[in-house]
Parts: C-alpha cells; structure tokens; sequence
C-alpha cells in the first residue's frame, strides 16, 4: 500500500514548483475524510492544502491563476468537505480563475460527504452563490413534496 500524500501548504509553495495533475484540497479533509482524501490524493501528482479560513479566498485566486499561467499543471481538483461555510469559498475559485486566465488546464471540483467524493457541477456552484435562487427552488421543492403527500 502507497503512504498517504502528505499535503503541501498551497499559499507557502513557490508556482513554479507546482506542476502535473494537481489536488487542492481543504486543509481540514485528510483529518475530517481520511478514506476519501487518500483516494482523491492518489489521482494527484502533487497534493497541495489550503484553509480559506486563514487565507482570503483573492490570495489564493491570484496565487492558482499564477501557478496555472506557468503551464506546467495539466489539471486541477478542488476538493473540499460538505457543509462549511470556508470550504464552499475553494469551489467559487474556479469562476474566479476563468475570469483572469480564460484559457487553462482543465479545473475540477468535488466535495466529501459521508466518505462519497461527490463531483459538484458548476451550476450548483452558481446556485449556492444565489440564497434568493436557492431561497425559491427550496420553498417549490418542499411544496411539491408536501403536495405528493
């Protein structure tokens, strides 16, 4: 059996070092979804951490859109637990990124919950930025189920 890839700290890594496909990953999965990070990591060639609880999500932005212009990454995952607040931020990078730098290394994103690796699409990813969007789709979902009923 491999070790477990030990994550690197993404703010402290210097962009040119990051290459391959690359993992990025809330600094609390590994603790949080053991099983799942070690499956997520060994897709990786490099595994990088990063806690948007101490770092504001424009650093981390402006520091993958650098490590992407160098060209030596070939893929990205972005991967977080479900339901924090902090780690939802890690999925609303990708958007931010395309922003900049509209030709890039393809970027995914998944979310752990309850072990499963969930692949969330980037229409969740908008909705979740919209609580009036999700606000509606919630009350008309409810009325249907307690319509079925």
């Amino acid at each position: 059996m491999n070790p477990m890839k030990e994550p690197r700290s993404l703010m402290e890594t210097n962009v040119y070092s990051v290459r391959g496909r690359v993992l990025v990953v809330g600094s609390c999965l590994p603790e949080v979804e053991p099983e799942a990070y070690g499956r997520l990591a060994a897709k990786a060639d490099q595994v990088y951490s990063l806690c948007l609880e101490t770092t504001h999500i424009n650093m981390a932005v402006t520091k993958l859109s650098a490590i992407l212009r160098t060209g030596q990454m070939t893929g990205l995952v972005l991967a977080s637990v479900d339901r924090s607040p902090h780690c939802t931020q890690l999925h609303y990078i990708k958007h931010e990124i395309e922003r900049i730098l509209p030709n890039h290394a393809p970027v995914e994103d998944c979310v752990v919950s309850g072990g499963r690796i969930v692949p969330v699409p980037d229409a969740a990813i908008e909705l979740s930025k919209s609580l009036a969007k999700l606000a509606e789709r919630v009350q008309r979902d409810w009325k249907n189920d307690v319509d079925e009923k």
